[in-house]
């Protein structure tokens, strides 16, 4: 029996599907190339969200609906951020999140994110919180509500393709979660908090910030063969390398570099990745000889979103802003045509006496 599921078909979705072999991500008929560069992060949600969240959806229509969004969010943000801002970032959100009325519809749920990161970032910093600029679209207006100045139109532009980019790939682990919770009639503000609960973890969304952790240490060490060995050799995972998925390289890590290269063309830390890179692969094929694996997308993600001068804590929630508008498009979409789901299992426990 296979613990994690694989092979298992759980849905059949008109969302997204990841290739493994051929290393291609298609969202809704789209290459998540063409997504990336034709649509941008609104332009995808619009695609996602087309028949379920509306009809005729577009780009600009979506972009005018969640900076609406926003703007009521960050007046509602009263509710939780006394008992949020004590915690991490992540936390925080999360309590942002579960304070969301069961009634709240998928742009109110989207926009708490982007509105509930910055709110916490500045709260941390002991700055008071910068509304929403609804003249903005949401990468820029997340850039701009953290920062309460202007910012870079290169940066923008960055966090935008990074968004679109890592929007879906798939029926993932948070993805599965929020369709079990909709699949019990439960409402979409709680699919969305179960997704993002899923995802915190540091095997899925929590692992930017931790694969440049690892740069860290490496570099600090002065020796990258010596690291690895001494990280393989204990049994250690190499963050940054490997997907359940995906036996090549990641389409999405070759995207994010190029967004990082425009946005950094002389960037010394991707010269370093591409080295840490290659003693990597090298020293994964010495220890499992014929099987090849990659660097995935969690080296370029946590170099892109540094470049772009975000706090490494607020890594994972930003990655979730991608995200969660997917797993509100998974939820409604299990809504519309899922059953409960409720698998089964083998009982493996003893046997009563009697």
């Amino acid at each position: 029996m296979n613990g994690g599921l694989e092979g298992v078909i759980a849905a059949e979705t008109v969302l997204s599907h990841a290739d493994g072999e051929t290393g291609a991500v298609w969202v809704r008929g789209h290459t998540i190339e063409r997504l990336a560069a034709e649509h941008g992060y609104e332009g995808a949600v619009a695609v996602m969200w087309e028949g379920f969240a509306g009809r005729g959806l577009t780009r600009a229509g979506m972009r005018e609906t969640l900076a609406a969004a926003r703007v009521k969010a960050f007046a509602r943000s009263g509710e939780w951020l006394a008992c949020a801002a004590p915690r991490p970032l992540a936390e925080g959100l999360r309590i942002a999140l579960a304070a969301l009325p069961d009634d709240a519809e998928p742009a109110a749920i989207l926009a708490t994110l982007p509105v509930g990161i910055a709110v916490l970032v500045r709260a941390h910093a002991g700055k008071a919180p910068v509304a929403p600029d609804p003249s903005l679209a949401t990468a820029a207006d997340l850039l701009h509500m953290i920062a309460g100045a202007p910012v870079e139109p290169q940066r923008a532009a960055a966090l935008d393709t990074y968004l679109a980019t890592v929007i879906d790939n798939g029926l993932g682990n948070s993805t599965f979660a929020a369709r079990v919770v909709v699949s019990s009639r439960a409402s979409l503000a709680a699919a969305a908090l179960g997704g993002y609960c899923a995802f915190c973890g540091p095997l899925h969304g929590g692992a930017p910030g931790l694969a440049l952790d690892m740069l860290d240490e490496i570099e600090a060490s002065g020796d990258i063969d010596g690291w690895i060995e001494r990280k393989l050799g204990s049994g250690g995972r190499l963050m940054g390398f490997g997907h359940r998925v995906f036996r090549h390289r990641d389409p999405r890590a070759d995207l994010l570099r190029a967004a990082l290269k425009r946005l950094d063309p002389s960037s010394a830390r991707l010269g370093f990745v591409i080295e840490v890179e290659r003693h990597a692969v090298a020293a994964l094929q010495r220890r499992k000889p014929g099987r090849r694996v990659e660097a995935n997308i969690e080296m370029d993600a946590g170099l892109l979103l540094d470049a772009i001068g975000l706090p490494r804590d607020a890594f994972t929630p930003v990655f979730a802003v991608a995200r969660c508008a997917a797993w509100l498009a998974h939820a409604m979409e299990q809504r519309q045509t899922g059953r409960m789901i409720r698998p089964a299992s083998t009982y493996i426990g003893p046997v009563p006496a009697e």
